[in-house]
C-alpha cells in the first residue's frame, strides 16, 4: 500500500469528508435489503470520531438518478441504518453543496452528518471542477473509502483530491491490499476462478492473470463460448460469437504458457430459462434444442480436484444462474468446497458477493470485495482514478 491511509494523518479538530460506497440495494418500500456496505465502512468512521475530528461528512450516490432528484434514490434511509449501526445521532442533510448545506454543517450538533445523493447533480458523474471545488470547501481533510467507485473519475473521488489533502480508509486500504498481493504476490498454486454472463467481461482480467496464475476454472455463460471454441457443442447455450476466434486464441496462449484452463465436462440444461423449467443432466456435449444453466456433477468434483491444493483463489462470476435455486448448485458446492479450504480465498464483488451471501458463508471467506467493476478492473491491471488521486506515502 504505497498511498496514505487515514492513520498516516492528524485528525484532531478536523472537519473530514469522507465518500463511502452507500450504493444499498432496497426493496419497493425502500427498505435496506443488505446492509454490508454500511457495515464495512463503520472501521473507519469510528477511527476518525476516536481521533476527536470535529466534524465527519459522508457523501455517496445511492443508484442511477442520472443527475435528475429522485426521491426513491434519497440516502434517507440509509442516515436512519447508520445510526442505528453506529449508535450515534446521524444528522441527514438534503442536498450536498451550497451555502445553505455549509450553513447546517456548522451549525449541526451532530458529529456525523449525510449529505443527500451526489448524483442528483449531473456535475459529479462529469467531474466538474467547481463542484469538486464545492464538496472540497466543505471540509479539511478527504478520506476515500469507497472502493466501488474508485474506477470513476467523478467529483467525489478524483476532483476534490485537486483542493484537500487525500487518503485512503481502511475499507479501501484492504481492498488494495487483498487484490493486490492476489496479483502481484500470490501464494501458490494461484486459481482463478471466472464465470458470469458475458466473456468480454473478463477477457481483461484472463489476459492479465493468465501469466500470473496457476490456473483459470471457467463457468457461468462465459465458458460456453470457450466450449464452442473447443469444438463441443453447445445447443442453445449464451455464445458470445463476437468473441470466439479470442477465446480460440486465449486457449493457444494457455497451451504456450502451460497454464491449465479447466472447463465444464457436464452440464444441467433445460428447454427455456425459468424457475418452474424441468432439468435435465447431459454430458459435455449439449443437445441443439437445450440451454445450459448450471456445471453438472462431474464438473463439480473435476473443479474441486483442481482447486484442493490451491494456497490463493480469486473468484468472480458465479458458475450458473444462481437467483434461481435449482440452478445455484454448481455456484454453492465450489463455495462451500472452497471455503474448507487452508488457502486465501478472495471473492470480486458483485454478483460473486451476492452469491455468497446468499449461501450465508461471507464468514468463511478471507475478503469479500465491495466493488464489482472496480475488483474487475483492478484484476485487469488497470489504474483506478480514485486510488491514483490519493497521497503517496
Amino acid at each position: 500500500m504505497k498511498k496514505m491511509t487515514v492513520k498516516d494523518i492528524d485528525l484532531k479538530d478536523k472537519v473530514v469528508l469522507m465518500r463511502a460506497d452507500f450504493n444499498v440495494p432496497q426493496d419497493e418500500n425502500l427498505d435496506i435489503t443488505d446492509d454490508t456496505r454500511i457495515r464495512a465502512t463503520l472501521p473507519t468512521i469510528k477511527y476518525i470520531l476516536q481521533k476527536h475530528a470535529r466534524k465527519l461528512i459522508l457523501i455517496s450516490h445511492l443508484g442511477r438518478p442520472e443527475g435528475k432528484v429522485i426521491a426513491k434514490y434519497s440516502l434517507k434511509p440509509v442516515a436512519l441504518r447508520l445510526k442505528e449501526l453506529l449508535g450515534e445521532p446521524v444528522n441527514f442533510l438534503g442536498d450536498c453543496v451550497g451555502d445553505e448545506i455549509k450553513e447546517a454543517i456548522k451549525a449541526s450538533k451532530e458529529r456525523v452528518i449525510l449529505l443527500e445523493n451526489l448524483r442528483f447533480h449531473p456535475e459529479e458523474e462529469a467531474n466538474d471542477f467547481n463542484f469538486a471545488k464545492e464538496l472540497a470547501s466543505l471540509a479539511d481533510i478527504f478520506v476515500n473509502d469507497a472502493f466501488g467507485t474508485a474506477h470513476r473519475a467523478h467529483a467525489s473521488t478524483e476532483g476534490v483530491t485537486h483542493y484537500l489533502k487525500a487518503v485512503a480508509g481502511f475499507l479501501l486500504e484492504k481492498e488494495i491490499e487483498y487484490l493486490g498481493n492476489a496479483v502481484q504476490n500470490p501464494q501458490r498454486p494461484f486459481a482463478v476462478i471466472l464465470g458470469g454472463a458475458k466473456v468480454s467481461d473478463k477477457i481483461g482480467v484472463i489476459e492479465n492473470l493468465l501469466p500470473k496464475c496457476d490456473m483459470i476454472i471457467i463457468g457461468g455463460g462465459m465458458c460456453y463460448t470457450f466450449l464452442k471454441a473447443r469444438g463441443v457443442k453447445i445447443g442453445k447455450s449464451k455464445l458470445d460469437a463476437e468473441k470466439l476466434e479470442l477465446a480460440k486464441g486465449i486457449l493457444e496462449k494457455a497451451k504456450t504458457l502451460r497454464k491449465d484452463i479447466c472447463l465444464p465436462v457436464d452440464h444441467i440444461v433445460v428447454d427455456k430459462i425459468d424457475a418452474q423449467a424441468k432439468t435435465e443432466l447431459v454430458g459435455q456435449d449439449i443437445p441443439d434444442d437445450k440451454i445450459a444453466v448450471d456445471i453438472g456433477p462431474k464438473t463439480i468434483a473435476y473443479f474441486e480436484e483442481k482447486l484442493k491444493d490451491t494456497k490463493t483463489i480469486v473468484w468472480n462470476g458465479p458458475l450458473g444462474i444462481f437467483e434461481i435455486d435449482a440452478f445455484s448448485k454448481g455456484t454453492e458446492e465450489i463455495a462451500r468446497f472452497i471455503s474448507t479450504l487452508k488457502a486465501t480465498t478472495i471473492i470480486g464483488g458483485g454478483d460473486t458477493a451476492a452469491a455468497i451471501a446468499k449461501f450465508k458463508l461471507e464468514d468463511k471467506m478471507t475478503h469479500i470485495s465491495t466493488g464489482g467493476g472496480a475488483s474487475l478492473e483492478f484484476l485487469e491491471g488497470k489504474e483506478l482514478p480514485g486510488v491514483a488521486a490519493l497521497a503517496n506515502r
